[in-house]
């Protein structure tokens, strides 16, 4: 589908509409196999997330930000990524974790306030949680030039909301990304409030997507509910990448279905009716009647996944319990690699003082 943009035209894609129905011409190359892997991910990925919320009101996690309702933004995209392919998320991107392999026992220890969970596994190419709204845009630009400049064809794949679109670091990024051809996704996932402000109210754009003809490159609104889609674009612009042909800027559009973070009341701002209809898209409802019209499971198969995907979650709480607290002289030790003489002083004080 294309959508006509002022001059310009910009691509639209819907795959597997909210009724299970999926256009099997537009349909990425998939086994069952595959369709079972992205389910599963994505069942993971909202255990893990009503458990977060949950633990969070009962004071066993700090403030958490919900990804319900944009899973498929982020196993559809995240799934295609290599080992030796970087990915910069921002603070909501959950579901990137755990399909690029970090435990879920590092996410709840840094959601409870401990940053050593965010200490990434050397064989996992993931940066840590970027909370400042868009700076880490850049990083992922500079990553992208560098893969050009070594001549490798790993891409670079950043992950934000639409309120960083508002943010001079984007413009920045995706200025440099233009120039430079670097091999940059950006994965726009706009769920339609920058906390309580709409999308209509921050820019005066048609779509998101077109932002990226500015700076030279390809961009594509997706359906962000439609884990097809969001595989199909990615696809797409990562051959682009590795071929040297540049960024491409994907708008998913989708919906956050819980509030912005859990120091947020999002009914100040949003009406019941609205979240309903938005309650009806959910990626996974949609994928799971795709699946039961295709035969590829039965319900049995959804429980089991669910079962599976708990056990794994609460293995993990209690794991993440167990954890010895960080003593508070450690926040001396990660500013430099090697403690300059005054810091090693003051540590020395600071334990003598306060016995840790």
């Amino acid at each position: 589908m294309k959508k006509i943009i002022g001059n310009f035209t910009i691509e639209y894609s819907q795959i597997l509409d909210e009724n299970g129905i999926c256009d099997e011409k537009l349909k990425p190359r998939l086994n069952n196999a595959d369709i079972k892997k992205f389910y599963e991910l994505m069942i993971l990925t909202r255990v893990f997330d009503e458990k977060a919320v949950k633990m969070q009101r009962q004071g066993r996690l700090g403030t958490y930000a919900s990804v319900k309702g944009q899973e498929a933004c982020q196993i559809g995209s995240a799934i295609l990524m290599q080992k030796d392919d970087f990915a910069f998320p921002a603070f909501r991107e959950h579901g990137l974790f755990l399909t690029r392999g970090v435990s879920p026992v590092m996410l709840f220890q840094y959601w409870g306030g401990d940053e050593r969970g965010m200490k990434i596994p050397e064989n996992i190419n993931i940066l840590p949680v970027c909370i400042p709204v868009g700076s880490h845009l850049s990083h992922a630009v500079g990553a992208g030039i560098a893969f050009n400049y070594l001549k490798k064809k790993n891409v670079s794949v950043v992950y934000f909301g639409d309120g960083a679109t508002s943010e001079g670091d984007f413009h920045e990024a995706m200025n440099f990304a233009g120039v430079f051809k670097a091999p940059v996704i950006f994965i726009c996932q706009n769920n339609q409030y920058a906390i309580s402000v709409p999308v209509k109210e921050q820019t005066a754009s048609a779509t998101l997507a077109q932002k990226a003809i500015a700076y030279g490159f390809d961009g594509i609104q997706v359906d962000g509910n439609d884990v097809f889609a969001v595989y199909s674009a990615m696809e797409n612009a990562i051959k682009k990448a590795r071929m040297g042909k540049g960024p491409t800027l994907i708008e998913c559009f989708t919906y956050r279905l819980g509030d912005h973070t859990s120091s947020d009341d999002a009914k100040k701002y949003r009406s019941e009716k609205e979240v309903k209809e938005w309650e009806k898209k959910d990626p996974i409802l949609r994928f799971e009647k795709y699946i039961i019209k295709k035969k590829i499971a039965s319900e049995s198969y959804f429980k089991s996944v669910k079962d599976n995907a708990e056990k794994k979650i609460d293995s993990a709480v209690s794991e993440y319990e167990k954890i010895p607290k960080a003593t508070p002289s450690e926040i001396f030790d990660y500013i430099y690699s090697n403690l300059t003489p005054e810091l090693k002083e003051e540590k020395e004080n600071f334990v003598r003082e306060v016995g840790a």
